[in-house]
């Protein structure tokens, strides 16, 4: 696809639509949108808005689908796969201004949420009501919910309370042609058609731009425990994982660490945890609900569990404090990775119970192609983040091998059952990889989707697949 540039004219016609104010053109300025979370990749766009209606985005989307401006939709950045990449220059439309509340609906267990909303936000607006948002990821602090929606994120709950796909009902979206659309309805079931709603999560941005969302609140659990697990070996602890879950416990989160990860936020963060020279691996384990005796019977059978598959410690959280400090071990340990060293992330899942087999070889891989790997992630719904360090991989083998052997990754997945992203996406980082999993058939659907929506590819482009 051939692009057109944002001409004076255009210029002229999208400061008319959005104010003076909200546009920025200033190179300096654009710097902050040439980038997401994402390696060190920077693209920049010619052109940023900051629209607060979704007439607005209406009238700049019916303009670039005119004169054939790509747009890139950009919700705080924090993404992990290149998602909101501006590869293509153009326009892109920032969605901070979009950050309203617009309705808590106690008696239906919903809520309208315009997509700039910080995640930790709503989740805390809600909790003050006595209701939960169980959707976590680990941005929360940062991530816009819209973006959250756009990329399928999830985060530690998944595995008890289900993924955001479950909590999304319906859907205020522009499409690339300008008119707004709802996607579906504001009820906890749909039979009506094909369902655009699902169809529109996990899109990454390619089919519309998202200014309304209605999600699903249920009531918040009044009481919990959490536990740290040591283990000798990685395996053993993914080991432990699915043998939890056949004990008939579902635990509200079941993260796993391996030991360098956990020793680099100690290192970096300074945070008192005392471990031992024998840990290898870690498990934070959470039960929730609303009855202690319940909950402290659950953590009772878990920790038999554990004791049967080479646990050598439990640590059980004895206060707010205490679970809060180990939580902050976990939810940092990406910003210490990055930190310590060059290097790149993958978004892995597989079965829960192949995550010995995955942890495994991918530790075996890395001692081929000589780079060394630091694993953490939502083990309790078998989601691996395998952050691939460069340490003393030299820089021609780092540029030139090592994406072979990311993709030997990708297809140890693929063999375990799994797939190539469980929250991450596939963005701008990940496409190339696509065919591992999928046939030139996904491909041709896939194309078909995206054409019905944007005849001219002008949103997005050059994401989750090439065109």
């Amino acid at each position: 696809m051939v692009y057109n540039k944002i001409t004076e004219g255009i210029a002229t016609a999208i400061r008319q639509i959005v104010g003076n104010e909200w546009f920025i053109s200033n190179r300096a300025d654009l710097g902050k949108y040439s980038h997401d979370e994402t390696e060190d990749l920077r693209y920049y766009p010619e052109v940023v808005v900051k629209p607060k209606t979704a007439d607005e985005v209406s009238a700049l989307l019916k303009l670039c689908n005119q004169h054939l401006i790509p747009v890139t939709p950009r919700g705080a950045g924090t993404g992990l796969s290149g998602g909101a990449l501006p590869v293509m220059g153009g326009l892109v439309i920032a969605m901070e201004r979009f950050n309203q509340i617009l309705n808590i609906d106690e008696e239906n267990l919903q809520a309208t949420i315009e997509p700039g909303v910080i995640t930790e936000e709503f989740m805390n607006r809600v909790a003050a009501k006595g209701l939960l948002y169980p959707i976590d990821p680990a941005s929360k602090g940062s991530c816009f919910i819209g973006g959250n929606i756009a990329y399928g994120s999830g985060g530690p709950r998944v595995v008890k309370y289900g993924t955001i796909r479950e909590y999304v009902l319906n859907l205020e979206v522009v499409l690339p042609s300008g008119e707004i659309i709802w996607t579906g309805a504001n009820t906890l079931k749909y039979a009506s058609g094909y369902n655009l709603t699902q169809l529109f999560i996990g899109s990454e941005g390619t089919l519309g731009i998202i200014t309304k969302a209605v999600v699903k609140l249920i009531p918040a659990p009044t009481t919990d425990a959490l536990m740290l697990a040591s283990f000798n070996s990685n395996e053993e602890a993914c080991e432990a994982v699915s043998a939890i879950f056949r004990a008939g416990i579902i635990p509200s989160t079941l993260e796993f660490m391996e030991r360098k990860a956990v020793q680099w936020v100690i290192d970096k963060d300074g945070i008192a945890f005392d471990m031992q020279p024998q840990d290898a691996a870690f498990l934070l384990i959470e039960v929730d609900g609303t009855n202690a005796n319940v909950i402290f019977g659950d953590c009772e059978k878990i920790n038999a569990v554990l004791e049967t598959h080479g646990c050598t410690n439990v640590l059980f959280a004895e206060s707010s404090a205490q679970k809060e400090e180990l939580w902050r071990i976990r939810r940092t340990i990406g910003v210490s990775v990055k930190s310590n060293s060059v290097y790149k992330e993958e978004d892995t899942v597989v079965p829960r119970a192949a995550l010995p087999q995955l942890i495994k070889g991918v530790k075996e891989i890395g001692s081929r192609y000589g780079f060394e790997s630091v694993c953490y992630g939502h083990a309790g719904d078998g989601n691996l983040h395998i952050n691939i360090v460069k340490a003393n991989m030299s820089d021609d083998d780092w540029n030139t091998k090592l994406k072979d052997g990311i993709r030997e990754i990708f297809e140890l997945t693929v063999s375990l059952g799994g797939t190539l992203s469980g929250e991450h996406g596939i963005g701008f980082v990940q496409k190339d990889f696509m065919p591992i999993k999928y046939s030139p058939t996904h491909f041709e659907l896939w194309r078909g989707i995206k054409q019905v929506f944007d005849k001219n590819y002008i949103l997005n482009p050059s994401k989750i697949f090439n065109a």
